[in-house]
């Protein structure tokens, strides 16, 4: 049996592997559980997930990627395995070639990092491709013309903008802020105005639920409990959509600016195209309410979600699994 080619977004929030001629086939959560005393694993993805902020002490839910890069060798290692072995990418007979993502600007470490912990879970060959290239090619962009495209990737932990052509990155930019700092926004937010403490997962839910950028963009409420940070309680609030988009107004103005920095760096004839064809929002901060109709007025340029905005990095990862060639030509670092 020949070796199967895979193509993996390692990402700060989830990890999607696709297997060549399976189509994906893993999506879960880049969470490990593990026990502090023996470092053993006890959990991995969606059941690790399930833990966070619900664990004994000795018990600790993890996640080993933080703002787009390797924090956790051995456990990043460890998860990946688990994942590799979950999908029956790897026997004994067959060592796979592994296509991974990665963020657009990380450096020559972090690049060695994330090529060693494939490498020791047994990959044959380890590629690495940009992030927001894969993106694009997932969002059925054609890269490959001589005509400017625009792909803003929001993620988990980094934000991709860049503008591609000719098969390549004209200009791009890698920020640290994405979904985990939306997260964390909200929580201070509501830890400043009802001085109660709330966890990441029903941070998660607020944005999720209620959400928006926009002003008057949604008109909706949600109770939420937590901490109280005076009685030391539990205690309800209630919180309106308007409150979420003064708590996110920080990180959500620092992906514009990164998004107005690229355009602006844009060769003319490429920023033509891009007010033709229009800038396409990957990654999950896509689902974001309001936030293409942001980017649209903030840029000058239509804005469009891509068909499953959390699936195109990894998807682009199995449209390149049939072209590795061209991507074995000029690994990264």
């Amino acid at each position: 049996m020949f070796s199967k080619d895979i193509g993996i977004d390692l990402g700060t929030a989830n990890v999607l592997i696709h297997v060549k001629g399976r189509g994906i086939v893993l999506n879960e959560p880049s969470v490990v559980a593990i026990e502090q005393d023996t470092k053993r694993v006890l959990a991995v993805g969606e059941e690790a997930r399930r833990m966070v902020g619900r664990t004994p002490g000795n018990i600790v839910a993890t996640r080993p990627l933080k703002d787009g890069v390797i924090a956790d060798f051995e456990i990043t290692e460890m998860m990946l395995k688990h994942f590799i072995n979950k999908v029956g990418a790897r026997s004994w007979f067959s060592r796979p070639r592994i296509l991974i993502c990665a963020p657009a600007n990380i450096t020559s470490v972090e690049q060695k990092a994330i090529r060693e912990a494939a490498e020791r879970c047994g990959a044959r060959e380890v590629f690495l491709e940009e992030e927001p290239k894969a993106a694009a090619i997932g969002a059925g962009m054609d890269i490959y013309q001589p005509s400017g495209n625009m792909v803003v990737d929001i993620g988990g932990g980094t934000t991709d903008v860049a503008v591609l052509s000719m098969g390549d990155v004209v200009t791009a930019s890698s920020i640290k802020v994405a979904g985990d700092k939306f997260d964390a926004a909200i929580m201070r937010y509501i830890k400043n105005k009802y001085k109660l403490l709330i966890g990441e997962r029903t941070s998660e839910d607020i944005k999720i639920k209620i959400g928006t950028v926009l002003e008057r963009g949604r008109d909706e409420e949600i109770d939420i409990r937590g901490r109280d940070m005076v009685s030391g309680l539990p205690l309800t609030v209630t919180i309106h959509s308007d409150e979420v988009r003064e708590a996110l107004w920080e990180p959500v103005s620092s992906i514009v600016a990164a998004a107005k920095m690229v355009l602006e760096r844009t060769p003319p004839e490429l920023s033509a195209d891009i007010i033709d064809r229009g800038a396409i929002l990957t990654g999950g901060g896509a689902l974001l309410h309001g936030f293409d109709q942001l980017l649209a007025e903030e840029l000058k340029v239509p804005v469009l979600i891509a068909d499953d905005p959390m699936d195109c990095v990894v998807k682009g990862t199995g449209i390149m699994l049939d072209h590795l060639d061209k991507v074995s030509n000029k690994k990264l670092g």
